[in-house]
């Protein structure tokens, strides 16, 4: 689902994101490891993961710019 779109637009890239409705930006065990599975699927496909932002009320978190990427 996350790459459908982006294999019909023939897309070489793409941005994750999702919402913390709790405030808290630190990215759980499971949002790092979806990265690192999306990270994987997107090196298969041919379209690389740029980068995964968390947003919150309180701001947002770049995974990228945070090192967790």
């Amino acid at each position: 689902e996350v790459f459908g779109e982006a294999v019909r637009q023939r897309a070489t890239a793409i941005l994750v994101a999702h919402n913390h409705p709790s405030g808290n930006l630190e990215p759980s065990i499971e949002d790092k490891d979806v990265t690192r599975r999306l990270k994987q699927a997107g090196d298969i496909l041919g379209i690389k993961v740029l980068d995964h932002l968390i947003f919150s009320e309180e701001g947002y978190l770049s995974m990228l710019e945070g090192n967790l990427f």
